[in-house]
């Protein structure tokens, strides 16, 4: 299992948990990315976290929409309603986006059925988010949960897939490159 480490800022605020005790979390469980995600902060704040986190974390570091912060991390991930608010047609909005992001940074999207997936196969980016596998208390607006059905779906995608929503440490995938565990990794 290869770890793809979701920092949400609503989960460490809920849990009393510092950025700093989050990344040695992820770095004790051999973490290989980090996805910063905060939806309430201003772009400054965003900004000064992911300073911090590349202080202390050396491996891939993901930002999750605010793209205009590209150069303090390694790339981009946007969900589906995020990529709708750049274009209405999302094949054209990441064409938008890695024209913004250029090829040397990374850019995954998220995608929740295989519809999405088989889209995503015609699209430049470099891995696809896919789920939610279970529910999850980091999203709590979540209506189709995959279940099983996500490695199958994962399947047939051309780019690697991250395991989201509700993966667990232990959870195992035929197809799926990276689980994305955010507060299933605190205590």
């Amino acid at each position: 299992m290869r770890l793809y480490a979701l920092c949400d800022q609503d989960m460490l605020n809920e849990k009393s948990i510092t950025l700093e005790t989050f990344l040695d979390i992820a770095k004790s469980h051999n973490a290989e990315v980090i996805q910063y995600r905060n939806k309430n902060a201003d772009i400054a704040f965003v900004k000064e976290q992911l300073i911090q986190i590349r202080k202390q974390y050396d491996g891939f570091l993901i930002v999750n929409d605010a793209y205009e912060l590209v150069e303090f991390c390694d790339g981009v991930h946007v969900g589906q309603e995020d990529l709708k608010s750049i274009d209405s047609n999302v094949l054209q909005a990441v064409k938008i986006l890695r024209s913004v992001i250029k090829e040397d940074k990374i850019l995954g999207i998220s995608t929740h059925n295989e519809e999405e997936v088989l889209q995503a196969n015609a699209m430049d980016i470099n891995y696809i988010g896919l789920g939610a596998y279970r529910n999850t208390t980091t999203k709590k607006d979540i209506t189709n949960v995959l279940g099983k059905n996500l490695d199958t779906i994962a399947a047939k995608s051309k780019h690697h897939v991250a395991a989201i929503g509700g993966v667990k440490l232990n959870d195992s995938f035929e197809n799926v490159a990276y689980h994305v565990i955010g507060s299933g990794l605190l205590p």
